[in-house]
């Protein structure tokens, strides 16, 4: 079942406010927390099967859904977990794409609201003075999407050892004569590191490297999972499971042990790693739900992705450049450079 939020006063949908951390109507005001909506649930049929619904495709299987505020057909893929109508923007969760083990343990809900985004965007740009002048267009803020994306938090004890070869040097003159004294050391680390919440993105649609520059998340702000954090934005289960990131996962741990390790040998003038090992043992994992919100924008035949930390607000992603626009600077530039020379030989 796909089910919405209604407001107890009005009836109208009720979205998640990121400002205030509660829903709110914007129809009439009304405003009530997660925690009371839970208590007393307002939940109606917000889009109904499309006749003829069922689709598929070599890779992803689709159903239709239509929407029972205005009657537009939308089409979700088979991993959507909450979407809202284009046309008339009634959110609809799918229910049961959000229990058993799909069901996410907790979440970060978004921090950072729409026209914020907008805002950081804006102020993003400034820093590039080739932007397109369309960029910043009500149009292209239009497809500013707010999506939660699916993590597996991973927890491992790990116990690295590290043998390592290193050398200082002294200085003695005696006279004309400097000596040059060179001190050998063997230098062992024998440690262990327990590593909790190590984040990897478990959606084959986002890319792996642009989730991770998106980090940190301040996970003292993760909250138990509730379906009305959805209310108004996207989401998306995931697509792979614990199990099948856990080699990205260990790696990660296995970056972080080495960094720690090799951190803590310092005042040499050398370091050589002779030999290392490590081993890991998994404690825990937790399927959460994380802010982001992305632009897709196409121009001069490229595609950027932009995205933005829904909690904190770090951004991601390159900026488009106005090729043109460089051009005509460029020989502007030309242009005036030769002028001014031609009038300079003249006076001479």
């Amino acid at each position: 079942m796909v089910v919405s939020y209604k407001c107890p006063q009005c009836g109208a949908p009720m979205m998640f406010d990121p400002e205030s951390g509660k829903l709110s109507c914007d129809h009439c005001g009304c405003v009530t927390t997660v925690e009371e909506l839970e208590q007393n649930p307002k939940e109606d049929v917000a889009f109904t099967s499309a006749p003829g619904s069922s689709l598929s495709s070599t890779k992803d299987s689709f159903k239709v859904y239509r929407c029972k505020n205005c009657g537009a057909e939308m089409l979700t893929d088979e991993n959507t977990t909450a979407t809202v109508c284009v046309f008339c923007g009634t959110p609809g969760l799918m229910e049961d794409r959000l229990s058993g083990e799909n069901r996410p343990t907790l979440v970060i809900p978004f921090k950072l609201t729409r026209q914020q985004a907008i805002e950081s965007f804006r102020e993003w740009s400034k820093g590039v003075f080739l932007t397109p002048r369309n960029f910043l267009a009500a149009s292209t803020m239009e497809k500013l999407t707010g999506v939660y994306v699916p993590f597996w938090l991973h927890d491992y004890d790990t116990h690295i050892r590290l043998d390592a070869h290193c050398t200082r040097t002294r200085h003695r003159r005696a006279g004309d004569t400097e000596y040059i004294y060179t001190d050998h050391y063997n230098v062992l680390r024998d440690m262990d590191v327990a590593y909790s919440r190590i984040p990897t993105d478990a959606s084959e649609k986002m890319e792996d490297s642009t989730m991770e520059l998106l980090e940190p998340y301040d996970y003292s702000e993760l909250v138990r999972f509730e379906m009305p954090y959805l209310s108004g934005f996207l989401s998306e289960r995931y697509t792979y499971t614990a199990d099948e990131m856990e080699g990205r996962a260990r790696n990660r741990a296995r970056q972080f042990a080495e960094t720690t390790a090799r951190g803590s040998i310092s005042g040499y003038e050398s370091t050589n790693i002779v030999n290392q090992q490590i081993s890991f043992r998994k404690l825990n994992e937790e399927y959460v739900l994380l802010p982001v919100w992305m632009l897709n924008y196409r121009f001069q035949g490229e595609d950027h992705l932009l995205a933005i930390n829904g909690q904190t607000g770090k951004r991601v992603g390159t900026l488009p450049v106005d090729k043109g626009r460089a051009r005509s600077i460029f020989w502007g530039i030309g242009a005036a450079v030769f002028v001014g020379a031609s009038l300079l030989m003249a006076l001479l």
